[in-house]
């Protein structure tokens, strides 16, 4: 087992190995030991999986356990899901020193931590992700929230977790289509920051392992490993995303306007890697990028069988995106990959921007 430190307003630990699920209550008690009541919150897809071994292994640890399920899909990520949740605190009479325990995906992990973070004023939560993209991202780092009509993520808070437990062989039961989707977040990082992790996914996709990559663990973990303390560091240096956490969004910027227009029908790592496609298109015809850099960004996007390309519209994109939460005042800021490995925040107004993906 591997255990990294995010050092922020609170540290707290991300373990990461095999088999974690059925000790969680044992990591859990020895963090929280004032803790007696857990809310386990999961949707349709993993609570079938998971929850039952979850609930077990926190209830030989003393605590008195409660579920929330909810319909899987962005959809159920909204404010009806999470006053659901508040509910159940309410009716087993949670107290501030009780605990959620967020079980699945980015939705889950998202949800989770914001019931827990308006519940009572903030009360603690420990995130299980199940996917990929929730280990490698959502679960860690505080971000909460949930959508609304007008966009993804318009409402939350950032509250950190006491403690993240990723179990490798959660991968194992991914649909391929699922594993697909969250490898856009790891990808992201060897863009961003770290050239490293750039060489090794294009050394298994050079070797024609990219499709097959779900089938060996032990180099997923190693890959994960890389991802959990790029994510440590960005968050160390900033924790509210007012300045280089803002690089973490790359590809989000339009991405999150195509994820919205398809009325959450389309996975979020499905449109991460188009609006990374995009915005390596539009850096290469304003002469930001070469077209080497260019042709070795989307090239290794398509090798792990993920898209490149939207029909989204340029006034469309903009239009959306300054409905975002990364807008600043009259400007956004959207994220640029002039050389693999590192990233430039630019603060451009919606004419510029309107400019730029055109």
């Amino acid at each position: 087992m591997d255990r990294i430190n995010i050092q922020a307003s609170s540290d707290y630990d991300v373990l990461i190995g095999a088999g974690l699920i059925d000790s969680c209550g044992t990591h859990i008690r020895e963090c929280l030991i004032r803790a007696q009541k857990a809310l386990i919150v999961s949707d349709t897809n993993v609570a079938p999986l998971y929850l039952a071994r979850v609930k077990s292994s926190l209830e030989r640890e003393g605590f008195s356990v409660s579920e929330f399920v909810f319909e899987a899909g962005e959809e159920k990520k909204n404010i009806e899901s999470i006053a659901g949740m508040w509910a159940v605190m309410a009716g087993e009479e949670f107290t501030r020193t009780d605990i959620v325990v967020s079980l699945g995906g980015g939705v889950a992990t998202d949800m989770g931590g914001f019931a827990a973070a308006t519940f009572l004023r903030g009360i603690k939560v420990v995130q299980i992700p199940t996917s990929l993209l929730a280990m490698a991202d959502a679960a860690i780092g505080g971000k909460t929230g949930i959508d609304l009509p007008q966009g993804k993520n318009l409402a939350g808070a950032f509250h950190q977790p006491s403690m993240v437990i990723e179990d490798t062989d959660c991968l194992t039961t991914l649909s391929p289509e699922t594993f697909t989707e969250g490898m856009a977040e790891v990808i992201k990082y060897a863009f961003i920051m770290d050239p490293e992790l750039y060489e090794t996914l294009s050394g298994i996709a050079s070797e024609g392992r990219a499709m097959t990559l779900q089938n060996d663990i032990d180099t997923v973990t190693k890959i994960l490993r890389c991802c959990v303390k790029d994510k440590a560091e960005v968050i160390t240096e900033d924790e509210h995303d007012n300045g280089r956490r803002q690089i973490l969004n790359y590809g989000h910027t339009v991405g999150h306007v195509i994820e919205r227009n398809s009325n959450f029908t389309l996975a979020h790592g499905v449109c991460v890697a188009k609006g990374m496609g995009i915005i390596t298109d539009a850096c290469l015809k304003a002469g930001l990028t070469t077209e080497e850099t260019a042709r070795s960004i989307k090239d290794l996007i398509k090798a792990y069988g993920l898209p490149t390309e939207d029909p989204i519209t340029a006034k469309d994109a903009v239009s959306g995106a300054m409905n975002d939460k990364k807008k600043r005042g009259e400007k956004i800021s959207v994220i640029l990959v002039n050389e693999i490995g590192k990233a430039e925040i630019k603060k451009m107004t919606p004419e510029e921007f309107t400019e730029f993906l055109r």
